[in-house]
């Protein structure tokens, strides 16, 4: 018997199309009456779940975080700690890709912020975008030092300096290398990650005798 796949939620709808509407312009207007039109939704369906334009952002930058790098890979306890870190690192450079594709990447990137003067929709899409991936390196930090594989520390620092290594090594990508220079990208993450791993946090300020 032929059984038919079930249609996404009228919530799901809004996200695809609010989510496709980002990829195809990053600095898109996420409007209540544009999304809508394109997800074949009442303006009112769409107020129901996302009550605010901001609400909207939120999650479609969560969801296009979360299709980058899975979090169930990081509570992997099967695979060492830092390993799980590495694979998760590698997964959000792999959306980068390389050579043309990476270039390609980068060039609707500088376009969108950088070579055109900005308005307030793509500052807050790339705020959000911004906010998410961070969220998003957070929670693997999180889930590493409540296991007590990870020495506590702040780990919204933490995610900031991962994200700056990942920007890093996103930008390398988009460069001519040789296949070096490629391989050097693992033995950078791995650097990094063993920092984290294995550097004492600094004492809180008035914390010692």
């Amino acid at each position: 018997m032929e059984t038919r796949e079930s249609e996404p939620s009228t919530r799901d709808r809004i996200l695809i199309a609010a989510a496709t509407m980002v990829s195809e312009d990053p600095g898109t207007r996420l409007s209540v009456r544009a999304v809508a039109a394109r997800a074949g939704v009442s303006t009112g369906s769409l107020r129901h779940f996302f009550p605010t334009q901001r609400a909207l952002m939120d999650e479609v930058a969560a969801g296009i975080t979360g299709l980058v790098a899975n979090k169930n890979d990081i509570e992997d306890t099967t695979v060492p700690a830092e390993g799980r870190l590495l694979a998760c690192m590698q997964q959000v450079l792999s959306a980068t890709g390389t050579g043309e594709q990476a270039r390609d990447t980068w060039r609707r990137t500088f376009g969108t912020y950088l070579s055109s003067e900005l308005n307030a929709d793509a500052i807050d899409t790339y705020n959000a975008l911004s906010a998410a991936g961070l969220r998003h390196i957070e929670h693997w930090l999180d889930v590493l030092e409540e296991e007590g594989a990870l020495p506590p520390g702040d780990n919204a620092q933490r995610a900031a300096y991962l994200n700056v290594v990942l920007d890093g090594l996103s930008v390398a990508r988009a460069l001519p290398a040789d296949a070096a220079r490629i391989r050097s990208e693992t033995d950078v993450l791995q650097h990094t990650i063993s920092l984290l791993f294995h550097t004492a946090a600094p004492m809180p300020a008035g914390g010692s005798d």
